[in-house]
């Protein structure tokens, strides 16, 4: 089949100059952007009662931007000074760049994977002696800390946001052949939304393997899958769909 319009699960590039976009012109596809879960803060009053001293620790584990974003803010509001000490372990170079949001970048002692939490593995194991802090949501992946657990590291779980469901009630009636997904809460959004949902001939699309699971989990065909070798970006893997399927 043959893919004429794209449903992507993310906030619309803020950007011009989105991969997105090349695709939508290069190949003639309308490329839609819906958030299927937003982000919600925990309150300095709720982090509070779970008697976590952001200042108690030496280095910070990112896995999204959202923990990035969650973490300064909680800062800002309990009125913690983060020393230029701290050290930043980032899943992705990309979420490393992010962090200039905040802090001047090369006076930081910033370390970053390559795209998985296993490839940072290798580099917290150079640093078993720091005390971490994981920022996260609610819902999470158990597997980080279940590895850092058996990495033996000292290490604190910050809940400082939640994750919630969008109500897309007004997609009812609206067809795409694809969706493409990053989490596996956007999975339980788009059940949770349209509890009849037949995917039939509808693409699916997944980046990283909870996502995958989440859509095997739920009955769902998987069609397209990033990140990959000669893929490691979702466009990417769309693109390559493409041209596959012209």
């Amino acid at each position: 089949m043959k893919i004429k319009s794209i449903l992507v699960s993310q906030p619309k590039p803020a950007t011009p100059k989105s991969p997105y976009f090349d695709l939508a012109e290069k190949y003639k596809i309308k490329i839609d952007f819906r958030p299927f879960i937003q982000v919600d803060a925990i309150t300095a009053q709720e982090f509070r009662q779970s008697r976590i001293n952001l200042l108690e620790h030496s280095a910070v584990i990112f896995t999204s931007r959202n923990a990035v974003d969650h973490f300064f803010r909680m800062a800002q509001e309990m009125r913690a000074n983060i020393p230029e000490s701290m050290k930043y372990f980032c899943v992705s170079e990309s979420t490393a760049y992010y962090l200039q949001k905040y802090v001047v970048y090369r006076k930081r002692k910033i370390f970053h994977g390559k795209q998985k939490f296993e490839d940072l593995l290798d580099v917290i194991k150079k640093h078993k002696q720091e005390k971490f802090l994981f920022p996260c949501s609610d819902i999470h992946d158990d597997r980080v800390t279940e590895k850092l657990e058996a990495l033996n590291v000292k290490f604190s779980k910050a809940i400082l946001y939640r994750t919630v469901v969008s109500d897309l009630s007004d997609l009812e009636n609206v067809y795409y052949d694809m969706l493409v997904f990053f989490s596996p809460s956007g999975i339980e959004s788009l059940f949770k939304n349209f509890p009849d949902f037949k995917q039939n001939e509808t693409k699916i699309a997944a980046f990283g393997p909870t996502t995958e699971k989440a859509v095997l989990d739920a009955g769902l065909r998987l069609d397209v899958y990033a990140p990959l070798p000669k893929a490691p970006s979702m466009s990417m893997a769309i693109e390559q769909y493409i041209i596959i399927n012209k």
